[in-house]
């Protein structure tokens, strides 16, 4: 196989490569979110009901998920034709430079409507850095690994998405912690997106010195490319794509419930401190990053679609006792941090973590960039952007149970779950390795 002549020193630097710019790109893009509530509201959507601000400036940051699947189709598109690493130092620096200059735009009171124009075309700029960056961050672990060691390896750029929440939730806590709330909305929490160039240029320094991968140098050598990826992907694997879109949708739902709509939840309904819902989903993202691998490696050694599969399932079913925790037990804050920590930390990652190579399976290496880049992207509208909105609506029809909720997340475990296990029989027929054998 390639990958058997692959030294365990180069390997090493494209997942640290890949981990590391994963990091800063989710960094980044959560570090929007964070300001968005507390910082945008005021300097670039002022007005005289706080709440319309608010909507503006959370508006902004759903513009992120919307132009994400334009970056994957763009960047999957010359991935797979000139390559994946010179894709993946493009997105970094597209990312890298846009939340540098968010940390210096003019605010409204200085130059009027000009900063939320601004600002909204920096988040644009932020959701196509990162549209391109997830495809080829797994990428590049994925096609370096040994075939039986893909699903571990595959996982750890993910791992980049919980260490990411943790930076960009720590970051602001420290500033608001030194800093008055004055210097704080004053200069303070441009820091935090000025202070990102200096990792910029840690993951470009890195990304710079790694190889392009195997697989894609043995396409390129044999001129296996085609004309335009995305047609030849959707007359090729129609049928794929569409399978890894509808297994994409709990972790999207589940994410957004326990990750973004859970501290609302908590702090609203179950009228709990927000400091307190915010510990409870950083202490899942800490735990994330070590069960992300796992289930990696236990894909490795089950097959990818059988951890899917009952990962979907398991991970949806405990949303029943993780709302009922929250709803029964609100003077008691220890549980009710294990009430997200346990399905969103451990649970979730059962997901999380095969998901990457039970994509990557789905194409072969001609495709490859484009087919995982448009099913993770375009599914995440639905799956991921419009859940909060749903959630909120399922809430009120619901008298302010949670059982709605909980019967959508079920829903859309099922979806996945089913989803999963239509992808075939496991890792050795895989789309990836008959579609090579034919390329090559």
């Amino acid at each position: 196989m390639l990958n058997s002549k692959v030294k365990s020193k180069e390997l090493r630097r494209v997942v640290t490569a890949s981990v590391i710019g994963a990091t800063i790109e989710w960094y980044d893009f959560f570090l929007y979110g964070v300001m968005a509530g507390i910082v945008f509201n005021k300097l670039y959507f002022p007005g005289s009901d706080p709440v319309v601000s608010t909507m503006l400036a959370y508006g902004t940051f759903a513009v992120g998920f919307l132009s994400r699947p334009l970056g994957g189709v763009i960047f999957g598109h010359f991935g797979d034709k000139i390559g994946r690493k010179s894709m993946l130092v493009m997105t970094l620096m597209i990312m890298g430079v846009s939340t540098f200059l968010i940390g210096l735009l003019p605010t409204y009171a200085q130059v009027g409507v000009a900063a939320p124009i601004m600002l909204l075309l920096l988040r644009v700029l932020q959701g196509i850095g990162l549209g391109g960056e997830w495809g080829g961050a797994v990428l590049m672990a994925y096609e370096y690994a040994p075939p039986k060691e893909r699903g571990f390896y595959a996982s750890l750029p993910q791992v980049g998405l919980a260490i990411g929440l943790c930076l960009a939730s720590g970051v602001v806590a420290l500033l608001s912690y030194t800093l008055t709330d004055a210097q704080f909305l004053a200069w303070g929490w441009r820091i935090a997106f000025i202070s990102s160039a200096a990792l910029v240029f840690v993951g470009m320094w890195i990304r710079l010195n790694v190889m392009e991968t195997p697989e894609f140098r043995a396409v390129k050598e044999h001129n296996a490319e085609t004309q335009i990826p995305f047609f030849d992907l959707m007359k090729r694997y129609p049928g794929n794509v569409m399978k890894g879109m509808a297994a994409r949708y709990i972790d999207g739902v589940f994410f957004n419930i326990f990750g973004v709509f859970s501290i609302t939840y908590l702090t609203n309904t179950i009228q709990i401190s927000r400091t307190q819902a915010l510990t409870g989903v950083m202490a899942s993202a800490v735990v994330m990053c070590f069960f992300i691998p796992f289930f990696g490696r236990l894909s490795d050694r089950m097959g990818r679609t059988k951890v899917f599969f009952w990962g979907a399932l398991i991970t949806s079913f405990s949303a029943v006792p993780a709302f009922w925790i929250m709803l029964n037990n609100a003077d008691n804050i220890l549980l009710l941090w294990l009430s997200i920590v346990i399905p969103f930390g451990i649970l979730y990652s059962s997901i999380y973590g095969p998901e990457a190579a039970l994509f990557c399976d789905l194409f072969d290496a001609k495709g490859r960039y484009t087919g995982i880049s448009f099913v993770y992207q375009f599914s995440g509208i639905f799956a991921s952007g419009l859940t909060p909105i749903i959630a909120t609506y399922l809430l009120k029809t619901g008298g302010g149970q949670p059982w709605h909720i909980v019967g959508y997340v079920l829903f859309a475990g099922l979806i996945s779950a089913f989803a999963a296990l239509s992808m075939g029989k496991g890792d050795a027929d895989s789309a990836s390795d008959r579609g090579l054998q034919k390329a090559l």
